[in-house]
């Protein structure tokens, strides 16, 4: 067999090497949000199946949904959805080959974010 000689090559770039950019930080947030809204489901479908079981099972799902964990924790996953649903259209203007620009590519993770915080803010003054 032949004698392979190595070359050496550099490592893959990791976070130690690039700088955080808006558009990967857009898109770590957006994989965030959405596994986080499963905690959310997961509490308003506890809270529903309590509501079926019986009044104390209620009793005990309200009291934690109601309660300033409970709140912080909803109002928290109003903002991963709305950030969620802007980051999806942002992406679905991209999968039309549309905005793929660096400086507008960063203006529509800006508009994601700034987006979801007003739409959050408005959400929670409505209710």
């Amino acid at each position: 067999m032949a004698d392979v000689k190595r070359v050496q090559r550099p490592l893959s770039p990791h976070l130690q090497v690039y700088r955080p950019q808006i558009t990967s930080i857009t898109s770590i947030l957006t994989r965030i949000t959405g596994n986080a809204m499963v905690v959310a489901v997961a509490l308003i479908v506890w809270w529903l199946v309590a509501a079926a079981s019986g009044e104390d099972a209620y009793a005990t799902a309200n009291g934690f949904i109601t309660s300033w964990f409970g709140d912080l924790v909803m109002s928290l996953s109003v903002l991963g959805m709305w950030y969620h649903f802007l980051a999806g259209i942002r992406h679905m203007i991209w999968d039309s080959g549309h905005c793929l620009e660096v400086n507008t590519a960063e203006k529509l993770g800006i508009a994601c974010l700034v987006g979801s915080v007003v739409l959050t803010l408005i959400t929670l003054i409505a209710l």
